[in-house]
């Protein structure tokens, strides 16, 4: 984030239609980070296997993923979206429920993200692929746009709960600004990532971490509300 005291949450929601926020009964694991010092209140371990199904679609107008309010921000399901707000100078990891088909190993992920009043979050909002819990720590690779001015992406890796750059903030043409949405798709083809963005190829990276597969999720920054739909993992 370079910037301020950075924020973040990690929520694992349950499935089964128990939309309730107490951590207890949803299995949430909140880390108040400052790069440094980190605190954790829960861990996870991860039982499921590799989802046989070919592809998986969520449109949200059923709520499934953790919804609830903290001191790192706030999310809630309006007019079949989700919606995410974090806190100032902050940042949220929000994962997929911990079920199968959630699961992306040598998938096609694709969402829709927009901003709901036309700012974007300065430091990024966008789609995250390979998500787990290891020892306690969550990692992932994250796929990040600025549809501000001077429109621009980002690829991150969160390795041991630590945010670092893989690909610097890059200008492109091909990220539409204001409030009209964007889409976001990644294929997984082993430890190949590409990334597109409204269907135009813009990079692609390769896994040397051997993450593989996980959930995939959601990101967003700073206080800006952004919302997202049209989830699709494909094989």
């Amino acid at each position: 984030m370079g910037i301020g005291v950075v924020i973040l949450i990690i929520v694992l929601a349950s499935m089964g239609g128990n939309n309730n926020n107490n951590a207890n009964t949803n299995t949430n694991s909140n880390a108040n980070s400052n790069r440094a010092n980190r605190n954790s209140n829960a861990s996870n371990t991860n039982t499921n296997t590799r989802a046989t199904l070919a592809s998986h679609t969520d449109d949200f107008s059923t709520e499934t993923w953790y919804t609830g309010s903290s001191t790192y921000g706030r999310t809630w399901y309006e007019d079949d979206e989700y919606h995410i707000k974090a806190s100032t100078n902050g940042y949220i990891v929000m994962y997929a429920p911990d079920k199968p088909e959630f699961y992306d190993d040598n998938a096609t992920v694709r969402a829709t993200v927009r901003s709901i009043d036309g700012e974007s979050p300065d430091s990024g909002y966008g789609l995250l692929v390979h998500g787990a819990r290891e020892n306690n720590q969550f990692r992932d690779y994250g796929f990040l746009i600025y549809s501000g001015d001077s429109p621009k992406y980002a690829i991150v890796q969160h390795k041991n709960s630590t945010e670092s750059k893989l690909v610097s903030w890059t200008a492109t043409s091909t990220i539409r600004t204001g409030t009209t949405p964007n889409q976001l798709e990644v294929r997984i083809r082993d430890r190949r990532l590409d990334f597109y963005i409204n269907g135009q190829f813009v990079t692609s990276i390769t896994d040397s971490e051997d993450f593989l597969r996980g959930r995939v999720g959601f990101y967003s920054s700073d206080t800006n509300e952004v919302a997202f739909d049209d989830l699709e993992i494909s094989r």
